[in-house]
């Protein structure tokens, strides 16, 4: 079994980090948006790393939640190599579990659905603009 920590975002030892696993992962748009993604960051109240034993952020997840009836989560990325070990589904596990009575939503892509189904997730409808497709 691998020897990981599950650990509090802390900005000055991880962001780097998260933002070289979202370039391995082409999330282009975060990575440009370094300063927005930093602050984003700063500003999430679920925000965790997944760490190896030598520091190494191998995953991450940032989400935002009232604490009682919502919780969304906004990104989640596990590295390449430590896919299918149950690293995600332990991390979404243990956020859920101190939101106990917050329902969990979040979006996923046309290759992430499988793994958010075998964790009984289920599909939902939903919408999303930017500020820029607003109608002002």
């Amino acid at each position: 079994m691998l020897d990981v920590k599950f650990v509090s975002y802390i900005e000055s030892k991880h962001f780097e980090q998260i933002q070289e696993l979202n370039k391995q992962e082409g999330w282009t748009q975060l990575v440009e948006r370094n300063e927005e993604t930093k602050q984003a960051w700063s500003k999430s109240n679920i925000a965790y790393v997944i760490l190896k034993d030598d520091d190494e952020v191998i995953g991450y997840t940032r989400g935002l939640t009232d604490e009682h009836v919502t919780l969304y989560i906004c990104e989640m990325l596990i590295s390449k190599p430590y896919r299918g070990l149950g690293l995600g589904g332990k991390l979404l596990n243990n956020i859920q579990g101190k939101n106990p009575t917050a329902r969990m939503e979040m979006l996923a892509s046309r290759t992430s659905h499988t793994f958010y189904e075998a964790q009984n997730f289920r599909p939902f409808y939903g919408y999303r603009r930017t500020y820029q497709e607003c109608k002002l």
